[in-house]
């Protein structure tokens, strides 16, 4: 992350709207925030000034104050961030819904895999999409946000109700009455329930060609600060090939993702 130059009319809105409200010395001061990065965790004040394009005596000033205040520690002529600056980032954090936090996951492991990708919660019987990825139509059927599926018959679902205690899980399998969409749905309660224990153990999801033949998807959990499981993501793929190759494929980038969601659902 290279600090580059702030421009005062992008900093207003429109082109030199905001001009006479813009704080040179503010975005100098995190201009010198932001020289700092992963291939940069230590910097002298020489290297903060570069990288920061200020002058050397305006770097010393921002440099003293930060550490005044915490976000900058100071050793042997060597400066670096420390853990309060992620307090910057948190206010961002804690007002994002659960789909803004999931949104740029999904987008980067639907990239990686290139196939789409979903984020659904538990509502009665049923799954709801809140945040999606699309790559490529593969069913025949359109899915939005707020799109339902009946859980028990969906790997989102699956990961879902095997999260609950299991008089629950056979609860809401009794309410929902399964019912064949292919030739290959489970619809036997007992058989259902000894799948939700076997995802339970595994931690991720498979349904192939149960909701919609042709229609392969592979979800796993994604849990809060707590541990409880709050939500499933998913990726939907066209069936090629055996599921261990898909899945194999798959489920280690898709783990990336519900740990990356994770992640920032406890910086909330």
């Amino acid at each position: 992350m290279t600090a580059e130059p702030v421009d005062a009319a992008e900093a207003g809105g429109a082109a030199g709207e905001a001009s006479a409200d813009f704080v040179q010395s503010f975005a100098r001061g995190l201009a010198v925030i932001r020289a700092f990065d992963a291939d940069h965790a230590e910097l002298t004040l020489s290297e903060v000034a570069a990288r920061a394009e200020v002058p050397r005596a305006a770097a010393r000033r921002f440099l003293a104050t930060l550490v005044t205040l915490g976000y900058v520690r100071a050793s042997e002529r060597r400066f670096a961030l420390t853990p309060r600056v992620l307090e910057l980032g948190y206010s961002y954090l804690s007002s994002l819904s659960l789909p803004a936090v999931a949104q740029p996951h999904l987008e980067r492991l639907s990239h990686a895999v290139d196939e789409s990708s979903s984020l659904a919660v538990l509502d009665g019987l049923d799954v709801v999409y809140v945040a999606r990825v699309p790559t490529r139509r593969i069913m025949s059927v359109s899915i939005q946000l707020g799109t339902r599926f009946p859980a028990w018959a969906t790997s989102l679902g699956r990961v879902l109700l095997a999260a609950l205690p299991v008089d629950e899980a056979d609860a809401v399998l009794a309410a929902s009455r399964p019912h064949p969409f292919t030739p290959t749905t489970l619809v036997d309660r007992t058989v259902l329930l000894a799948e939700l224990e076997r995802v339970r153990r595994g931690g991720f999801a498979l349904v192939d060609g149960e909701l919609e033949e042709g229609l392969r998807s592979i979800a796993a959990p994604v849990r809060d600060a707590s541990g409880s499981v709050v939500a499933a993501v998913n990726v939907s793929t066209a069936r090629r090939g055996d599921p261990e190759s898909e899945l194999a494929r798959v489920l280690p980038a898709l783990q990336r993702a519900t740990a990356s969601i994770e992640a920032d659902l406890r910086m909330r």
